[in-house]
């Protein structure tokens, strides 16, 4: 019982995730929002968009672009331990969390379908100049140094978003 209640639950928030996307990622429409408007009318990053804001990041984000945003749901920031979260969106560490973000960002617009044409274990350069995500195919599909991404080609006027399981933090040097 408990397993149908469980497995019912997970179908319909995929449907409903699904369906916002939708929205944005259509087929022959062409996106009118930007990456922050598309990720805050999705409903599913409330917690990426309150650290864009707080790390001053949103205008930079609304910008011509082309961007493509490896974007943690508020899933993903709930594995990170509350008390860091907290400590990421005060002011004073309003640095390190900007690199943390721009570390989810690449210069360009790439697809799912361009994504897969790279060879697994590409290594692509992100907005925190010299730091590089490491692209990998699995069986179990596309990852993101350790995230796996869980929804792609959401669009935006200034880019595509691809949705992650987890925030992928840089490496310290």
């Amino acid at each position: 019982m408990l397993r149908k209640l469980i497995l019912s639950t997970t179908i319909a928030a995929i449907a409903a995730l699904s369906l916002t996307f939708a929205e944005y990622g259509g087929k022959g429409k062409e996106p009118k929002d930007d990456i922050p408007t598309v990720a805050q009318k999705a409903g599913q990053f409330k917690t990426l968009v309150k650290a864009l804001q707080a790390a001053e990041l949103v205008d930079a984000l609304k910008g011509k672009g082309p961007f493509t945003v490896f974007a943690p749901t508020d899933e993903a920031f709930g594995k990170l331990p509350k008390e860091t979260l907290e400590d990421l969106l005060k002011p004073e560490n309003k640095e390190k969390l900007k690199s943390i973000l721009l570390y989810h960002v690449v210069s360009g617009k790439y697809l799912a379908a361009d994504v897969k044409k790279l060879k697994s274990g590409t290594q692509v350069e992100t907005l925190l100049k010299g730091k590089k995500i490491t692209v990998t195919q699995k069986k179990e599909g596309i990852f993101v140094n350790d995230a796996k991404v869980i929804k792609t080609d959401v669009l935006a006027k200034n880019g595509v978003i691809h949705v992650i399981d987890k925030v992928i933090l840089p490496p310290e040097n």
